[in-house]
């Protein structure tokens, strides 16, 4: 059998408000989330063996996890029977850096969930789908639907159909950002501002006047990531500066493609061995 090819788009958070901390729980936040035009690539194909076969290879397929959440889902359905013993051969080139905030692992779950569905491989409802996606990760439902999202303090998801039409210079340093260290030792809470979805909060004024709640403490625990914001901020034509998730990917973005990609050069010039590139939003 043939593969399927899947392309994975990575997200970013216009937003995150952290709202409180939940004692023995995830914390809970609310986030505008918008996508780009740059994806890990999925090669999905049905096969006759007694387990599934998952191979990571790429820029970014170093020291991935068994523990990774293509695996955490494929064991979810089978334990659920819902895949009717069907088993698959899944190869994922990896171009979204890991511990990036960009959400490569969580975007690649979903995409095969998806895909699944598409394919009427499994049967469900979008809630019981919505389920099964927030027990492999709180974020994995963001990618069901590549449109612009508010995800309020209740974990529900707001889709909304205006596009940003935003250039992004996107720059990860030569390290990541631990999701657990930051949320842990991060003390901010913010009243929540989302709880009517029919405002305009995809707005470039709102989006330029938005906030990371988890900025401060990434901070503290990477100074280098605070040099990287403020070095962005100064180049010129940059509409604001935000780092994306719990980082370590710090994004400017930009109102033209060419006032992107100077940026890009300026960066480079003094960043020579951070990834970095230049992407639309979708």
């Amino acid at each position: 059998m043939k593969f399927s090819k899947i392309k994975s788009y990575a997200k970013l958070n216009l937003s995150l408000n952290v709202i409180k901390k939940i004692p023995k729980k995830l914390h809970a936040i609310e986030s505008l989330v918008t996508f780009i035009n740059f994806y890990d690539l999925i090669y999905v194909r049905e096969i006759k063996a007694l387990k599934h076969k998952i191979k990571f290879v790429g820029k970014f397929s170093k020291n991935i996890s068994k523990n990774n959440t293509i695996n955490n889902l494929l064991n979810l359905l089978d334990r659920k029977k819902l895949l009717k013993g069907k088993k698959f051969e899944i190869k994922i080139i990896k171009n979204i850096p890991q511990k990036s905030g960009m959400g490569g692992g969580s975007m690649n779950a979903s995409s095969i969930a998806k895909f699944f569905l598409t394919r009427k491989i499994i049967n469900l409802s979008k809630k019981n789908i919505n389920n099964i996606l927030k027990s492999v990760g709180s974020d994995v439902p963001l990618g069901m639907n590549l449109k612009n999202t508010i995800m309020l303090k209740t974990g529900k998801l707001h889709v909304k159909e205006k596009k940003l039409g935003l250039y992004t210079l996107i720059v990860k340093p030569n390290f990541g950002c631990s999701t657990k260290a930051i949320y842990s030792k991060t003390k901010a809470q913010t009243k929540a501002k989302y709880n009517n979805p029919k405002a305009s909060f995809f707005s470039i004024k709102n989006v330029i006047n938005s906030n990371n709640d988890l900025e401060q403490t990434a901070f503290k625990l990477n100074p280098k990531l605070k040099n990287i914001k403020l070095f962005l901020s100064s180049l010129p034509n940059a509409m604001c500066v935000r780092m994306t998730g719990s980082g370590s990917s710090m994004v400017a973005y930009y109102q033209s493609k060419k006032k992107a990609l100077k940026g890009l050069g300026l960066f480079k010039k003094k960043y020579k061995n951070y990834w970095c590139i230049v992407s639309k939003t979708v």
